[in-house]
């Protein structure tokens, strides 16, 4: 009888486990294309709600920007994404924190420098805020081509 309990409390807890993760996953996802249209609206508000005021945010060219550099440049147009294509997503929860990794392609039309196309993989670090996931760190690198 002991065991069948045990046994019993183990598969429940396995399965809550493991349904949190894909619910996770899935938060996540969603959260990650609210970023991505938040990028190309260069919507303020939408754009403070999915980051922390920690943020690192990494380019290709090595710079990086705080909090308040990456939204004020989309905000103010110095960088304009027209589009955003995220390929090859991968989502790795470890407890409150999902590390994702994905394929960036964009046209760009950035204030000053006329269009032109990027072509990137990313690394997204996301903490579970809360029941919010927010976004704490990204770092791009060039990528030969679109995959």
């Amino acid at each position: 009888m002991i065991k069948k309990l045990i046994f019993t409390i183990s598969f429940l807890m396995v399965l809550a486990v493991s349904g949190q993760k894909k619910n996770d996953k899935d938060a996540v996802t969603d959260v990650a294309e609210k970023l991505r249209l938040a990028m190309i609206s260069g919507d303020k508000s939408s754009l403070e709600s999915l980051i922390l005021p920690e943020l690192t945010y990494g380019h290709s060219g090595g710079h990086i920007d705080d909090a308040a550099e990456f939204v004020d440049k989309l905000v103010s147009k110095k960088s304009v994404f027209e589009t955003i294509d995220i390929t090859n997503q991968n989502i790795n929860i470890v407890g409150n924190t999902a590390i994702v990794r994905h394929h960036f392609y964009a046209k760009t039309n950035d204030f000053g420098k006329g269009p032109g196309d990027v072509t990137l993989d990313v690394l997204l670090v996301w903490a579970k805020v809360k029941n919010d996931w927010k976004l704490l760190a990204r770092q791009a690198v060039k990528s030969e081509k679109k995959k």
